[in-house]
């Protein structure tokens, strides 16, 4: 009977979001209003997080800001064939940040960076077609970023910061599609991580051409989140298999992808300024996410099999007057999710994101900044379907229709 439980514990963590597989891509208000560039402005210290050198190049001696944005998504599932449908009820995410950067001299700058690049909340309906696959999961990962910029040159900058992560899951699904108690409750597992570190970095150079073109470069490493005993709760197990679907501990570790992004600022006029960046995430670190249980049960094989993924951003920010700042932007992401292995944890394709933004400022020293994105995706047919060890074959299909609309708030302050 173990090879029931081998299949009862697929995918326990990644989730649907905003930039290629799970990750959300809210790490700045200024930012996202100009399709989330970064890597080669220097408004403020959102830089900590798009590209560290740039903490050299900031006007002030100290520069704070933080930030939050509500996101609203949902996906939409049907399966024509088996006349099935469902819908996802997510909370409202909020994914927030908070950066400081202070000017030692003119030559090096150090600062702090709070962020969460990977993490959202998934609810399906309860006991929908795919519950056997996920009911609902809630994945959160903070980065801790301390970070060090040092001017080589009036040209050129780099800065260095390593990362603190932090993760926490907790994952519901249903054990098969027809498995119930003597009350009729379909039986499932929870699985709870919380409290996993790991250690990470952020790597950048900035190089100013001239006073109208500068060009960054930054490189976010991989980050390995080891799950170990971690809580596995079964609940609703009908009588005669409670000897075999009982509490346990699990291990599992989960990739968090590196990146490598390119970008480049072109002053058009002293009021308006364009930004390009190329981001290339290397998904295809993520092959798999295996569970192993602690109760002799053996361990759960869950390919995933993703593929390097590359996202194209444009902005542009437009100075009105001393008090406001207009900024607008559009970004094509490409989905990492190969075929034969879309999950509705992750059930997304390509999309387009489609931006807007402002600051205005509200004292000198004192900055509003605001935030507008409406991700629409491409709908599609996807499916998941592998063997188990067992040699059963596994598969769910279906019409996928997901749909992201986000509104960031941000603070930023100057000195």
């Amino acid at each position: 009977m173990k090879t029931r439980i081998l299949i009862i514990a697929s995918m326990c963590i990644s989730t649907s979001a905003l930039a290629g597989g799970y990750r959300v891509a809210t790490q700045g208000q200024k930012a996202l209003g100009m399709a989330h560039t970064g890597v080669a402005m220097t408004e403020s210290s959102e830089v900590i997080f798009f590209n560290p050198a740039a903490m050299t190049s900031l006007k002030n001696n100290l520069d704070i800001t933080a930030g939050t944005t509500l996101i609203d998504s949902v996906t939409k599932y049907q399966n024509q064939t088996a006349n099935t449908s469902a819908e996802t009820d997510n909370p409202l995410g909020t994914p927030s940040n908070f950066y400081i950067a202070q000017r030692h001299d003119e030559k090096l700058s150090y600062g702090l960076g709070l962020y969460t690049p990977y993490g959202n909340v998934v609810e399906w309906e309860k006991d929908w077609s795919g519950s056997h696959l996920v009911n609902n999961i809630e994945l959160k990962a903070i980065y801790i970023q301390p970070t060090i910029a040092y001017k080589l040159s009036d040209t050129y900058s780099v800065g260095f910061g390593p990362a603190i992560v932090y993760g926490l899951v907790e994952f519901n699904r249903n054990l098969s599609t027809s498995l119930i108690d003597g009350n009729g409750n379909r039986s499932n597992v929870t699985l709870k991580a919380s409290g996993v570190t790991a250690i990470g970095y952020n790597v950048g150079l900035l190089v100013k051409s001239s006073n109208d073109l500068s060009v960054g470069i930054s490189y976010r490493s991989k980050v390995d989140l080891k799950a170990r005993d971690e809580s596995a709760d079964f609940e609703n197990i009908p009588t005669s298999l409670q000897g075999e679907y009982f509490d346990t501990t699990f291990n599992a570790d989960l990739v968090l992808p590196a990146e490598l992004t390119l970008g480049l600022t072109y002053n058009i006029s002293a009021d308006t300024v364009l930004a390009f960046d190329i981001n290339r995430t290397y998904w295809s670190a993520y092959h798999n996410l295996d569970v192993q249980f602690n109760n002799g049960a053996g361990t759960s094989f869950n390919p995933r099999n993703y593929k390097d993924a590359n996202i194209f951003r444009l902005g542009v920010q437009h100075k009105m007057n001393d008090d406001l700042t207009l900024r607008a932007g559009v970004y094509l992401d490409n989905a990492p999710i190969n075929d034969g292995y879309f999950t509705p944890e992750t059930a997304r394709a390509d999309s387009t994101g489609l931006t807007a933004g402002a600051s205005y400022k509200v004292s000198k020293r004192m900055e509003l900044d605001f935030s507008f994105l409406q991700l629409i995706f491409d709908e599609f047919n996807g499916s998941y379907d592998h063997y188990d060890q067992s040699g059963t074959i596994i598969s769910f299909s279906g019409d996928y229709k997901s749909s992201v609309t986000a509104i960031g708030f941000g603070l930023n302050y100057k000195y």
